[in-house]
């Protein structure tokens, strides 16, 4: 039956599916698959009979993990018995750590802010293996995404069966006693020690680039750095990958043999030692499913070749070992990307590759496979890719594989059985690695040919697939110039039909994206004949003592606005509306200027500019972009929408909310008002000016604060709609009662971002209809 474990594979893999994810559409394609098999496949009743048998057993595998995959703490719970199972992480004064509760046997995630640097110097040097303690805390749940395409922290957790996070009130080492330590902690022992010693006795460079290769651990290495391989698309080279892997035990075993020990010998010794090495590399997907298959191949090479296992055999036992024990690691994004690209690489091997001759036709030729395997994954979590990401695998790869791996392997082990690495050494790789590093950054900017489309939904995700089907089969085919064609034509196909499919929408949309205590509206028009963004949010920065600062501080701009945009497939803006210079408002523009193309940016015509806003003008002055300042009387169309701005006056002097940027924009028909932080002296002068002006949608001033909205402002302008943006559980109070008790004296429905997300008003030609993103 060796040959047709794939088939077992997809079978397992449609099973489980179904009861992890959408039932019916997953249920029906695994019947569907199973009759194809069946038909064109010519599977007899024995096959067929095992088939079924898998899609029950991993059916209830799946539905076992579900049924599980729930919290036994309750929510009052304050007082914790602990055991850490890995290595702390520690971001300026934030230390998070994962545990396993003992009393009710469920892994929790402690958070605690350290108090001193002293105390944070102490606990990145301890171990937190081998004890036991007590703690007391506050359970809290993980956040939910708020935003359609964010990140929903709750079921990243959750996929991990976490449910809970507990911010402790003392420090996490207090009320420990030492317990046995199992075969387990002493290997997660050895580990800590291990990226302690590289942190210890090599430069920082040095240091950070060993402990991601030789432990699997990332936290040291440089934020910037980290994005920047993130945006080329090799960021995988930074995890220990089955190439690794498989390299460093063919190493072993190619040297055990050298210095004479038996073929037999080794092979019982790597059956002992891959296990230790998964543990002691942080027990990644990648290392997993590399770990499975050497195994498995050796498993197979010690019965004397009773059992015949192809590779794509291995991968597939290896894929359903995995889903059968963790079921929910179909989800993770490490553990997708692994498992595919390989896939497709052992599948071309035989069939593809072998058509090139030259090395350097062949490493080409795997990257794009590699790429082309990856890119559904890299989309739906990403929702893009960089193009220059082909010919970044070209030259790291062999990088990582022939000069990093066994150079770092090589500098690690000099210094342990030496005490002393020689500087030459020291500053060759370095010069190495800054040289390279330095280069990413150049590619990382080369954000013009990226390949951005937004995040596909089920039915575009299943096209892309066929295609990529579809492409695979051409390309094994013999080469004509035919085929060459038919080649050609499909890969354009691939990355202009859901570009094509986004212009083809006739659906527009008015967004006030969840920004936390800011603003942010997005206006996006049918066949994306249009897209404004009216502010920006922002994220205040208070000057912290250095060991309290975060490698990557969050910044609303950089982790909200942009993945909006990016997962709606937007990379331009035609307009970029910042209505007054609060760093609520606009503190997010830096990031949507250095990631998202745009054409023109309005600001107010004030007399005294924020530092903020001068800042914004200098940037857009060094990308070539038109800054207009806008005052009263000012007005444009985009198509049948009609924008007028109704304040501040030219050339303002006065309270900075008050000279707030105000719209009254008139989109399909319905009349709305967008008026920043405006204040109700703003609001009598806009009235002063136009009697007469009606409004269907109010974008409630200053987050609902007190000092908007008056209740003349709503009664002369009858609006039916309030939108607010605030954040949850926001020190200012924000929105007011006062003004949510005006607002429904006047009947008017009221949508709130701190309780309910993101509110979307998705219209067609004249009519449309709210929706918020939290129920």
């Amino acid at each position: 039956m060796y040959d047709k474990y794939v088939y077992f594979a997809i079978a397992a893999f449609l099973a489980e599916l179904s009861v992890l994810s959408k039932f019916f559409p997953f249920f029906l394609l695994t019947l569907t698959y199973l009759y194809v098999l069946y038909k064109y496949k010519r599977f007899n009743n024995q096959q067929l009979l095992f088939l079924m048998a898998i899609v029950f057993i991993f059916f209830f595998a799946g539905h076992s993990a579900v049924i599980k995959n729930k919290t036994k703490i309750p929510e009052s719970e304050t007082a914790f018995l602990l055991e850490y199972t890995q290595d702390p992480k520690i971001d300026g004064d934030l230390l998070q750590v994962q545990a396993f509760e003992k009393r009710y046997k469920e892994k929790i995630l402690i958070r605690y802010y350290i108090q001193t640097e002293q105390e944070k110097n102490l606990l990145h040097s301890k171990s937190f293996y081998g004890y036991k303690c007590k703690a007391s805390g506050t359970l809290e749940k993980p956040k939910v995404a708020k935003n359609p395409n964010g990140f929903n922290y709750r079921n990243y957790l959750s996929a991990k069966e976490i449910f809970w996070i507990v911010e402790i009130q003392g420090s996490p080492l207090q009320n420990c006693a030492p317990v046995h330590q199992s075969a387990t902690v002493i290997i997660k022992q050895l580990r800590f020690m291990g990226e302690h010693y590289l942190e210890k006795h090599f430069p920082l460079e040095i240091a950070s680039l060993s402990s991601a290769l030789i432990f699997g651990d990332r936290s040291m290495l440089d934020s910037q750095l980290l994005g920047d391989y993130q945006q080329t698309g090799i960021v995988h080279l930074l995890a220990i990958s089955g190439l690794h892997v498989s390299l460093l035990i063919g190493m072993v075993f190619y040297m055990g043999i050298r210095i004479g020990l038996t073929r037999q010998f080794m092979l019982n010794f790597l059956l002992i030692v891959i296990p230790i090495y998964v543990i002691l590399t942080g027990a990644s997907p990648s290392v997993i499913r590399a770990a499975l298959m050497i195994l498995l191949i050796l498993i197979t090479d010690k019965w004397k070749g009773s059992i015949k296992l192809l590779p794509i055999d291995a991968i597939s036992l290896a894929f359903m070992l995995y889903i059968f024990f963790s079921p929910l690691v179909l989800f993770d994004i490490g553990f997708q990307l692994s498992f595919s690209v390989s896939f497709v690489i052992i599948l071309s091997s035989s069939s593809i590759l072998k058509g090139y001759l030259t090395n350097w036709a062949q490493m080409l030729v795997t990257s794009v496979i590699s790429q082309l395997a990856a890119l559904p994954f890299i989309l739906y979590h990403y929702f893009g890719m960089s193009m220059i990401g082909i010919f970044a695998n070209m030259l790291y790869i062999p990088l990582f594989s022939f000069v990093y791996l066994p150079g770092l392997y090589l500098l690690f082990f000099i210094q342990l059985i030496f005490y002393h690495t020689p500087s030459f050494l020291i500053s060759l790789f370095l010069l190495i690695i800054n040289f390279f590093n330095h280069l990413i950054g150049i590619m990382a900017d080369f954000s013009i040919i990226s390949f951005v489309p937004g995040r596909p939904n089920l039915f575009l995700l299943i096209i892309y697939i066929l295609i990529l089907f579809r492409i695979f089969c051409i390309w094994e085919s013999k080469p004509t110039f035919k085929r060459n064609a038919q080649l050609i034509s499909i890969t354009i196909v691939l990355f202009i039909f859901q570009p094509f499919w986004n212009l083809l929408n006739p659906f527009g949309e008015v967004t006030m994206i969840d920004v936390g205590q800011g603003d942010s509206i997005l206006l996006h028009f049918p066949h994306n004949s249009g897209t404004y963004l009216i502010d920006t949010g922002g994220t205040m920065q208070f000057t912290e003592e250095s060991w309290k600062e975060k490698g990557k501080p969050y910044e609303v701009g950089r982790d909200v606005v942009v993945p909006f945009l990016k997962g709606k497939g937007i990379t331009k803006i035609d307009k970029l509306i910042l209505t007054h210079g609060d760093m609520d408002h606009i503190g997010g523009a830096f990031s949507i200027l250095k990631e998202i193309k745009v054409n023109q940016i309005l600001m107010p015509s004030v007399r005294d500019p924020s530092d903020t806003e001068s800042a914004i003008v200098s940037l857009a002055k060094q990308k070539g972009i038109p800054v207009i300042k806008v005052s009263n009387g000012s007005h444009w169309n985009s198509g049948d929408n009609e924008f007028y701005i109704l304040s501040p006056e030219n050339n303002f002097e006065g309270e900075r909310n008050r000279g707030s940027i105000s719209i009254i924009a008139q989109i399909r028909g319905a009349s709305w008002f967008f008026g920043g932080d405006i204040d109700q002296e703003g609001e009598k002068a806009i009235l002063k000016n136009y009697p007469h002006l009606k409004i269907d949608v109010l974008k409630a001033g200053h987050h609902g604060s007190r000092t908007s909205s008056a209740e003349s402002f709503i009664h002369q302008t009858k609006p039916s709609i309030a939108l607010i943006s605030a954040g949850e559980h926001n020190r200012f109070g924000h929105p007011h009662q006062e003004v949510l008790e005006r607002l429904r004296a006047a009947n008017i429905t009221i949508y709130r971002t701190d309780i309910q997300g993101a509110i979307t008003y998705r219209f067609y030609q004249r009519k449309g209809t709210f929706s918020t993103y939290l129920p």
